[in-house]
């Protein structure tokens, strides 16, 4: 990436909106079978605490040099605490909402020897009222931004997306979603849609070959009036449908070691090329080289405009 472009991306400005959560790992050893009951007993050496959901959407974001401001809504507890330093270390604008009604989304993850032993989740459907002042804040913050990621987890924080794309694009923001679910119908409107194959196959169905899928992702694109959908296709890498038809290209990861997260820096280089005014291909294959990076780093990472290069 040269400086130029580089200049361009610390002047784009995209606000983040969706699930946030808190990815927790303990790390240990295990010995010893639990007298208690056949389990194993994990003494655990190190914690690391990661931002994840939308929090790591922004994350990637400001790792590109983006201003970044960041909209969810957490707990009034010491995980929803923690984000928030998270985030201030990331260099990201956080306008978190804080509901003293539901705990801060969790996933505490046990590991032992490289090997995952259980996944602990804490998550409540955030309170209406929550909801409800963190839509005022929303109007207020668009105005601000020339690209809007929504990054859908299904917990709850998307609640009024649909009222959400309408209020950007009365705006006329971009609109990046990332989706989740088997019904796209509440995305209608959103710019660009960012599926990966199993979330396609979930809302369309199985396909028999490429013909099949591309009318399958057109048909898609063309009933929620969306001006492109982006597969993304791990080993096989991203499909851009538009109206002029069908653009792929292929993935570049020499070794991948772990693709949590992947389509989060996906989408956030994506948005950032698009608020830089880059041409949709070409922000695809910037997307494509930066989630072929962050494969083969550990847990949820993101890449920084330098090793895009």
């Amino acid at each position: 990436m040269e400086k130029a472009n580089r200049e361009q991306f610390s002047k784009a400005r995209l606000l983040v909106v969706g699930d946030v959560m808190l990815d927790r790992y303990w790390f240990g050893d295990t010995y010893r079978i639990s007298p208690e009951a056949p389990v194993p007993v994990v003494q655990v050496g190190k914690i690391d605490e990661r931002l994840g959901g939308a929090a790591n959407v922004a994350r990637n974001v400001a790792a590109l040099g983006a201003k970044t401001t960041i909209l969810g809504v957490v707990g009034d507890d010491e995980p929803g605490q923690r984000i928030a330093q998270l985030l201030q270390s990331s260099g990201v604008d956080s306008q978190l909402e804080i509901d003293a009604k539901v705990p801060t989304t969790v996933k505490l993850r046990v590991i032992a020897r490289q090997q995952q032993l259980i996944r602990l989740d804490f998550e409540e459907t955030p309170s209406q009222t929550a909801l409800a002042h963190k839509l005022e804040r929303f109007e207020k913050l668009i105005s601000d931004a020339d690209v809007v990621i929504l990054s859908d987890y299904g917990k709850g924080a998307l609640g009024q997306v649909a009222l959400m794309i309408e209020q950007a694009r009365a705006q006329k923001k971009m609109i990046l979603v990332d989706p989740k679910g088997d019904d796209y119908a509440k995305y209608r409107g959103a710019t660009v849609l960012t599926p990966n194959r199993s979330e396609l196959r979930q809302v369309v169905g199985q396909w028999t070959d490429e013909e099949d899928l591309t009318q399958k992702a057109q048909a898609l694109r063309q009933s929620l009036d969306l001006e492109a959908l982006l597969l993304t296709r791990s080993e096989d890498g991203m499909s851009l449908y538009t109206k002029n038809g069908v653009s792929h290209v292929k993935a570049q990861a020499r070794e991948v070691f772990d693709v949590s997260g992947a389509g989060d820096t996906v989408i956030a280089t994506l948005a950032v090329a698009l608020a830089a005014q880059w041409p949709l291909e070409k922000a695809m294959a910037l997307a494509n080289r930066a989630g072929s990076i962050v494969v083969g780093k550990l847990g949820t990472a993101t890449v920084t405009s330098e090793e895009l290069q």
